[in-house]
């Protein structure tokens, strides 16, 4: 029975603009926060209900509907590390229409059905508003204008650090993606006091967020490199990676932060093996005390 309903967490529904459909976010299992959250389509006139997303191994934090010919809904979730724009066509194909180093935070479709005003912002930005005019035929045609530029007059007295991403190697043998945030006129003749950012939640992702309680430009800009890793528990690589951590809290997740840092003491020569310290709230913080101990 398609009127069933859903026995995990359903929020933000929207109706389509002709009024025949509503969508919504929705997690599958009962009880579980971290579920992913799968994209939801009824059809208010014949009954029929739809997940949309399915082929898209990660949750989805926000989406619009279009008006536009060829494409249904607009989403944005994390994938490796980083809040991009995905279009599900009316064939329900989810294709990516940016790639770029920084997060979506929100979208709505502009009145001209055309174009979306979505927030977006990074390590080295704060959040701005951008108009995004999409092109599901190539990623590459998907354009970008930023229309407010709130803080341009405090960002452009300071110099800004340099983000980098390594695919680090795991105990167990597979990659994890890890930023690394280097301090601004750097020198890589220095040797450089670093910090291990441990993530909280612990299954929120380490991907391009502006925060102004932990906030890596500021972080760099005191003279320290910054080593942000993906640990196992993160969404953004696959369910099974995401649910690696349940009931495994100071295992996999703790040697991958050993990982990241020993990685970055033994590769990265700028790097001062003498001066590493670790940094985290909530589980984070968690993790910061099973480190110490």
């Amino acid at each position: 029975d398609n009127l069933v309903n859903n026995v995990g967490y359903d929020q933000v529904p929207k109706f389509s603009p002709d009024g025949k459909y509503i969508a919504w976010l929705s997690m599958e299992r009962d009880g579980y926060e971290s579920d992913r959250q799968r994209l939801c389509c009824y059809n208010l006139q014949t009954g029929e209900k739809k997940y949309l997303t399915e082929s898209f191994d990660s949750g989805i934090d926000d989406f619009c509907w279009s008006d536009t010919k060829g494409v249904m809904i607009y989403f944005i979730g994390v994938w490796h590390a980083t809040e991009n724009l995905y279009a599900i066509t009316q064939q329900y194909e989810v294709k990516q229409l940016t790639d770029t180093w920084a997060d979506f935070g929100s979208l709505q479709m502009m009145n001209n059905g055309r174009q979306i005003l979505a927030e977006r912002h990074s390590y080295l930005a704060p959040a701005d508003l951008y108009v995004v005019t999409p092109n599901i035929k190539k990623t590459d045609k998907t354009t970008t204008q930023q229309i407010t530029f709130e803080n341009k007059h405090i960002l452009d007295q300071l110099d800004k650090p340099t983000v980098q991403q390594r695919w680090v190697k795991t105990s167990d043998g597979k990659q994890m993606l890890t930023w690394v945030v280097l301090p601004p006129n750097f020198d890589e003749a220095k040797k450089y006091p670093t910090l291990l950012f441990c993530e909280g939640g612990p299954q929120s992702p380490v991907s391009q967020f502006w925060s102004y309680r932990w906030n890596f430009f500021i972080m760099a800009s005191q003279g320290y490199v910054i080593v942000a890793p993906n640990r196992r528990g993160l969404p953004g690589f696959g369910q099974e990676w995401l649910e690696e951590i349940s009931g495994d809290w100071t295992g996999q997740c703790m040697s991958d932060y050993l990982s990241a840092i020993d990685d970055a003491a033994d590769n990265l020569p700028f790097v001062d093996r003498d001066r590493l310290g670790a940094v985290g709230a909530s589980f984070g913080g968690f993790s910061v005390y099973f480190l110490a101990g």
